[in-house]
């Protein structure tokens, strides 16, 4: 008699690993980036910042717990809620609970801490894309939905970019629904046509910087209309013009990049970070990173994501179902935008946008929501059974 074959279900333990590490491996570099900036506070604290993130962490952690085990396919039917309370969030920062934090109005008041409505809309983005490709089956297709799908996307992205100023948030919000677009579709050639046009519309617009308003190439004087927008585009062509100004965080996360040399100062070693670059422990965390643990940190942990997207895919072909897959191609989306994003401008690739890097940046909402998401991707994979003898 032949063995007889039965089904076994999954879990993707080396995921998990991952993200364990990727969490444990941000709280040590929130506190070696933050320890100097907490003793500059009225009441110095080193590990003030770090509390604030272990908090975070932990409420994460419950979150996580949860979305592991809370069937995926129940967000399906939620995904119209989900989708309007994010888009919701948005607009309750025109009202009272709207935060002011470093003069900039992104948060709400939920009253036991402050939430950023831009990392919910990352995640109902995420959903309603999921769900909506899954209603419309193989019409996905068709003209209108690539617009409905436009929209989906970008009407959280356009609110978070006129309410809150915050354009990074609003391209990595309508970036999510792009790319997840993108892989449920069988239509390429409109992405060739945008991609071509994107490359142009670039092309026209460093023309038009370099001989019409760049002071350095194009002699002119920056005049009081030059927004903030522009004066960034300017500090990144040429940050040591402005060093004492848009360009000094960007030419101190240079020195740090630099100084670090292949193998790092050593952990907590870095100099940068005691008043250099303005608030460490955020978007420019993957600076001290190379500073501390050199260029072969800073490599290990680009792996560690390139490894990380690496299992989303394998869940995604592997999931039971489309809605599951779509969730899954979503954080992919997610995670992969955010960290190219935030090391293009660490290295001065792009111009400074404000972009944190997932795991590994101070922030107690991106914490928590990344792990909202982890949980999902890890419930998604719990669903998946392959065949033994």
């Amino acid at each position: 008699m032949g063995k007889r074959r039965g089904k076994t279900k999954y879990f993707d333990y080396s995921l998990l690993v991952i993200i364990m590490f990727l969490v444990c491996f941000g709280l040590v570099m929130v506190y070696s980036s933050s320890y100097y900036s907490g003793m500059q506070l009225k009441n110095p604290d080193p590990a003030f910042y770090l509390k604030k993130q272990i908090v975070s962490t932990m409420i994460g952690m419950v979150v996580f717990v949860f979305c592991i085990f809370f069937d995926y396919r129940f967000y399906y039917k939620l995904a119209p809620w989900i989708y309007l309370g994010s888009v919701f969030s948005v607009l309750l920062i025109l009202t009272p609970l709207g935060v002011t934090l470093n003069h900039a109005r992104r948060w709400i008041n939920v009253g036991f801490g402050t939430i950023q409505p831009a990392e919910i809309c990352k995640v109902g983005v995420i959903v309603a894309v999921a769900a909506f490709a899954v209603y419309v089956g193989k019409g996905i297709d068709k003209w209108r939905n690539l617009f409905v799908v436009g929209g989906i996307a970008g009407i959280p992205a356009a609110l978070i970019l006129f309410i809150t100023k915050n354009l990074s948030s609003a391209i990595i919000v309508f970036g999510i629904g792009f790319v997840m677009y993108f892989v449920v579709t069988k239509r390429y050639w409109p992405f060739a046509v945008l991609a071509v046009l994107a490359v142009a519309a670039v092309a026209a617009f460093m023309y038009y910087i370099h001989y019409y308003v760049d002071p350095v190439t194009a002699g002119v004087e920056i005049d009081e209309n030059t927004g903030y927008r522009m004066m960034r585009v300017l500090a990144w062509r040429h940050p040591e013009e402005y060093a004492s100004g848009k360009g000094y965080q960007t030419l101190q996360a240079l020195y740090a990049l630099g100084s670090g040399g292949f193998f790092g100062k050593g952990l907590g070693q870095s100099i940068q970070k005691l008043g250099f670059i303005p608030e460490a422990q955020n978007d420019m965390i993957f600076s001290v990173v190379c500073e501390e643990l050199g260029l072969f940190g800073g490599i290990c942990l680009i792996l560690l994501f390139v490894m990380m997207i690496w299992r989303f895919a394998i869940i995604a072909l592997n999931a039971p179902d489309l809605f599951g897959a779509m969730l899954v191609v979503g954080v992919a989306a997610h995670i992969s935008i955010q960290v190219i994003l935030n090391i293009a401008v660490v290295t001065n690739v792009i111009p400074n946008t404000g972009i944190t890097l997932p795991f590994i940046s101070y922030g107690g909402t991106s914490v928590m929501f990344l792990l909202a998401e982890m949980g999902i991707v890890l419930n998604v994979s719990r669903h998946i059974k392959y065949r033994h003898d």
